[in-house]
């Protein structure tokens, strides 16, 4: 995960748990399906990016690793929670 972060712009940081928490919100709103939430995540990335910082192929790059810091940080941790609850029952 230290890779991706370095290859992130330091401007682009804060979209990491920015997105955590929409994705957090898409997952618990019961009309929009668990496959499109990475979609719509990779589209807000890519929107505020582009109001914030301009349209170009370096704003779609940096929101593509944004979201994918983003959703790598939730695995790991839903993964790492899981398994320990698994442990201790």
């Amino acid at each position: 995960m230290e890779i991706l972060l370095t290859l992130l712009k330091e401007n682009y940081h804060i979209f990491v748990p920015v997105l955590w928490v929409i994705g957090y919100a898409l997952k618990r709103t019961p009309f929009i399906p668990n496959w499109s939430i990475i979609w719509f995540l990779l589209g807000f990335s890519f929107i505020i990016g582009s109001f914030s910082y301009g349209f170009s192929l370096d704003t779609l790059i940096n929101g593509i690793i944004a979201v994918g810091v983003a959703v790598f940080g939730h695995q790991v941790y839903k993964q790492t929670y899981e398994a320990k609850a698994k442990k201790k029952k």
